[in-house]
């Protein structure tokens, strides 16, 4: 599968830029950062991630700076309230699955103490084999959004060539792709 993020090249500017060189591939250890990237990897789909990165503030604010167990209980209200939201892609679907996604993180803490080590506990799998795993716990999981957001985290290998000079950054962050 192609990742639309892949070859990144450091002639990028702005969001893109920063994203590429201090947050793309590298491992995320809080479980609320976790749910929003794969937030916005949702909200990606069908749009660029460009797009996305310059609404990433905005998506943090009515969120609530992707607070699990707040976005776990958002109400009618609130569904509403985003879907009105002009700083954020407005696609009911996204909304519910954003929501109800936090829910599910809520179980598997419980289950397994944080979102961070029910990945763990899954470690590793092929990208089919997480498709299907990620297609049965969650909403809005297509095959492009579970790959780039297991990229984006360091959980699978791919988001920078070996001679992106960020791909040794993310080698010290030991991203959990090193361990296979």
């Amino acid at each position: 599968m192609f990742s639309h993020r892949r070859n990144a090249t450091r002639k990028q500017k702005g969001a893109s830029q920063k994203y590429h060189d201090n947050h793309y591939g590298f491992p995320i250890h809080d479980d609320n950062e976790l749910f929003g990237r794969l937030v916005m990897e949702i909200n990606q789909a069908g749009l660029s991630w460009e797009t996305i990165l310059k609404k990433e503030d905005s998506f943090r604010l009515a969120y609530d700076n992707f607070d699990i167990q707040k976005v776990a209980a958002y109400t009618e209200a609130d569904r509403e309230r985003l879907l009105a939201d002009p700083g954020i892609i407005r696609n009911k679907l996204k909304v519910n699955a954003a929501i109800e996604n936090a829910k599910t993180i809520m179980e598997l803490q419980k289950e397994f103490g944080s979102f961070e080590k029910w990945l763990e506990h899954h470690h590793p799998k092929t990208l089919p084999e997480w498709m299907k795993l990620f297609k049965k716990t969650f909403k809005f999981t297509g095959g492009e959004i579970v790959n780039e957001f297991l990229m984006s985290i360091g959980y699978l290998k791919g988001s920078h060539s070996e001679g992106c000079p960020v791909y040794h950054k993310v080698l010290e962050q030991k991203p959990k792709w090193k361990e296979i």
